[in-house]
């Protein structure tokens, strides 16, 4: 198994700094799923939809170079289980960087390195290292790695301006522990919690559905609602957490069941499940 990586640029630097720590705000443990084409992050020890899960993919053209061998011709993959804060960590260091290098080495112990180079006030370049112990996962646990294979939503809606959906979240996570996210295919949605003493309902129109959602529903009722209640700290959670700034932001509902946010932004995408309560 080989592994080496090279990013340089400003703009592909700041967004591999901005993957690495979005995924260290949502999983203490990931794993890093190298494949012929992408870096994937995915959650480790996922249980299913019962939980929250975040999934993240960095296509090749992120990077200047990418070069892997996996365990096998037929099995061209790596995956790696580390720490999510010491890879953020090592990012954060390449910020105002020229380049930043990942290498899968083996000191003692398999380790993901880290390579930043530096430009000094001098003009000289210097390097800062860092071994970050990884676990190799056998095949047998590559499966549970896997985004989850579901169904067409049954509602898709654009995400409103996110600070906005950010900080109306917020107000509601000072108040109750649960909200209501409420779409149609007409591109509205609410937002609302309840509680004995306070009830909070946020309204947005004219979001937009992504084209694939403009068939009919089932019940051929465009304004039909789907809804989900979910956890408003989970929620709440992501908006805080995530760092990159998508040009598509988009809703995904399974009534009463499921609740998915998909964030795209050139060569990454980035998609956090969230179960219904």
């Amino acid at each position: 198994m080989k592994f080496r990586a090279k990013i340089t640029g400003k703009g592909c630097l700041e967004l591999f700094i901005h993957v690495s720590c979005t995924v260290a705000r949502l999983a203490k443990v990931c794993v890093l799923r190298v494949r012929p084409d992408s870096l994937c992050f995915s959650p480790a020890g996922f249980h299913g939809l019962r939980e929250a899960g975040l999934w993240c993919e960095v296509r090749r053209g992120a990077f200047q170079q990418f070069r892997m061998e996996g365990v096998s011709e037929d099995l061209d993959e790596i995956h790696l289980e580390l720490t999510a804060e010491h890879l953020s960590r090592a990012a954060r260091s390449a910020a105002g960087a020229s380049s930043l290098k990942l290498q899968l080495t083996h000191r003692r112990r398999p380790c993901l390195t880290v390579a930043v180079e530096l430009a000094s006030s001098l003009g000289r370049a210097r390097s800062v290292v860092h071994e970050l112990p990884v676990q190799v996962l056998p095949r047998g646990a590559w499966r549970a790695c896997l985004p989850p294979s579901l169904r067409a939503a049954d509602a898709s809606i654009y995400l409103p301006r996110w600070r906005t959906l950010r900080s109306i979240v917020e107000r509601m996570a000072n108040v109750g522990d649960h909200v209501l996210v409420e779409a149609n295919l007409r591109g509205r949605m609410t937002l609302s919690m309840e509680t004995e003493v306070v009830s909070i309902k946020s309204y947005f129109k004219n979001l937009g559905n992504p084209p694939e959602s403009a068939g009919a529903p089932p019940n051929g009722d465009l304004e039909s609602v789907v809804q989900v209640r979910v956890d408003n700290r989970k929620l709440l959670q992501f908006l805080e957490g995530q760092q990159i700034n998508p040009t598509v932001a988009l809703c995904n509902i399974w009534d009463n069941s499921l609740l998915q946010l998909v964030l795209v932004q050139e060569d990454v995408s980035l998609q956090y499940f969230i179960p219904a309560l």
